[in-house]
């Protein structure tokens, strides 16, 4: 790895009590998806109308959790956990887009990206553990996890499962 690769914490749990938990992680591993929520309505033209609208609707702390995810860069990992607690690890593999499916505002993962998400859950053993701390302390925000502990391991994990 010529450069460190940056480390996201997907939840992709919507801030919609009404919404039920696991939703979002199950459309997002099915489709091949990553994803944070925040329906906008009407859906928006471009990321820029998205960061207007969000403001507008729901106040710039949207706009700075969308902006923040979709300047995550192109090959960056993603760790996120399924109903179950089981921890998958994926490298965003596209830009920013707003799912207007009706799946997607019903599960509220209506911002996504396409997502290179290893077919099977990483044993809990082998996830490192600043990546179960992030998880540990709940939350449903993207996040980076900074912690120079995570890259290495993370890199490793992936590569093991593809073979190199």
């Amino acid at each position: 790895m010529s450069e460190e690769m940056l480390v996201y914490r997907a939840p992709m749990r919507s801030r919609d009590d009404s919404v039920p938990d696991g939703a979002g992680p199950e459309r997002a591993l099915t489709l091949g998806l990553c994803g944070i929520g925040g329906r906008l309505h009407p859906a928006p033209r471009s990321l820029e109308d998205a960061l207007a609208k969000a403001d507008a609707q729901s106040g710039i702390r949207l706009a700075w959790r969308i902006e923040r995810f979709a300047k995550a860069p192109i090959g960056s990992f993603v760790w996120t956990r399924d109903v179950d607690g089981l921890t998958y690890l994926g490298r965003l593999d596209g830009p920013w887009a707003y799912d207007t499916d009706d799946e997607a505002d019903a599960v509220d993962l209506v911002h996504v990206r396409a997502c290179d998400w290893l077919a099977e859950p990483i044993a809990d053993a082998v996830v490192p553990a600043d990546v179960k701390a992030t998880f540990g302390r709940g939350g449903r925000n993207w996040q980076r996890i900074r912690a120079a502990s995570v890259s290495a391991p993370t890199q490793a994990i992936w590569d093991a499962a593809a073979g190199r």
